[in-house]
């Protein structure tokens, strides 16, 4: 069975810096596009950035030039790179991706489990 599975949440104080990782594991046939959202508190879930089976990026307007994304396709691999962190970016982050599980299957989106980023003084 196919899971998302992230890791890098944390804490850290405003204008600091955080690395997400999203990792696919399984039965895989192909990874297409691939997202990270977030949900804070009393907030709905809200795309932060999404990035292409073959690198077409978009990033939601508060965290241009901020935040980063980028995939390895070798290993199923989608990160966050997160710089100059307000308070607002506190949230629970999740990871989206569109997975194939074999040739003859329509892809399906998969969510991981979420992990929480603190933004704080």
């Amino acid at each position: 069975q196919v899971q998302l599975v992230e890791s890098g949440g944390g804490s850290v104080q405003p204008g600091g810096s955080l690395r997400l990782s999203c990792a696919a594991s399984g039965k895989i046939f192909s990874v297409n596009r691939m997202a990270w959202y977030r949900q804070g508190p009393g907030n709905q879930r809200e795309l932060v950035a999404a990035i292409s089976s073959v690198g077409t990026t978009n990033y939601a307007d508060s965290v241009k030039g901020r935040f980063t994304i980028s995939r390895d396709n070798a290993v199923n691999t989608v990160h966050l790179q997160m710089n100059s962190l307000k308070p607002e970016d506190t949230a629970v982050y999740l990871c989206n991706g569109n997975i194939q599980e074999t040739r003859w299957t329509r892809s399906r989106e998969l969510w991981g489990q979420g992990t929480l980023v603190t933004v704080s003084s």
